[in-house]
C-alpha cells in the first residue's frame, strides 16, 4: 500500500496558489472548483504538534480539482516540476483514465504544470497529454522537453489571478 509522508507536501504552493484563484473566480462568479481531498488514513501522528507523520492511501485518487466553468465541467490536476524534463511518471494511469472519461461526458479535463525554477504555469489539455503518453507507450521519450511546450499554452500573469486557466478553457472549447 503506498504511504504517506513529508513527500505529501509537494505541490502545496502551487495548489495554494490554484485555491486563492478559484477562490477569485467564484467571488467573481466566473467558476465554481474544489480542491479533492485524497483520502489517508494515518498510522503516525507526532503526540506533541499533532501532525500526521506518516500514513497511507485509502485508495487512489482521480485528479486534484473538479468544478464547472461557466456552466462547463472541469476537471485538472496540478503538477510541480523544478527541471526543464517533465517525467511521464509523475502522471498515474487512473488519473489520464478518469480525465479521458471525463471529456468523453463534455467536459473540458487539463494539467496544470508549474516550472518552479521558471516561475511558468503551463496548460495542458488531456489531448497533449495524450500524444505525449502515446510517444512513450510506442517507445518515445518518457517525458515531455520544455522545448516541446506550445508557447500559446504558457498562462500570462494577470493582476489579481495568480494561475488563470479559465481563458485557455475558453480557447479549448472554441477548438472543439
Amino acid at each position: 500500500m503506498p504511504t504517506w509522508n513529508s513527500r505529501g507536501l509537494r505541490g502545496s504552493v502551487l495548489e495554494d496558489l490554484i485555491n486563492r484563484t478559484n477562490e477569485k473566480y467564484a467571488e467573481s462568479g466566473l467558476c465554481l472548483v474544489q480542491k479533492i481531498p485524497t483520502p489517508i488514513t494515518p498510522i503516525q501522528i507526532d503526540q506533541q504538534s499533532r501532525h500526521i507523520t506518516l500514513a497511507y492511501f485509502e485508495k487512489k485518487s482521480t485528479v486534484d480539482y473538479i468544478g464547472a466553468a461557466q456552466g462547463v465541467p472541469i476537471c485538472f490536476d496540478a503538477k510541480e516540476n523544478e527541471v526543464d524534463t517533465f517525467p511521464l511518471h509523475n502522471i498515474h494511469d487512473h488519473q489520464v483514465s478518469f480525465m479521458k472519461d471525463f471529456q468523453k461526458q463534455g467536459g473540458i479535463a487539463f494539467l496544470i504544470i508549474y516550472y518552479t525554477h521558471r516561475d511558468l504555469y503551463y496548460y495542458m489539455n488531456i489531448d497533449e497529454l495524450s500524444f505525449f503518453l502515446k510517444r512513450a507507450e510506442e517507445g518515445g521519450r518518457k517525458s515531455i522537453a520544455f522545448s516541446e511546450l506550445k508557447k500559446d499554452n504558457f498562462l500570462p500573469k494577470k493582476n489579481g489571478i495568480f494561475v488563470p486557466y479559465l481563458d485557455m478553457i475558453a480557447k479549448d472549447l472554441s477548438n472543439c
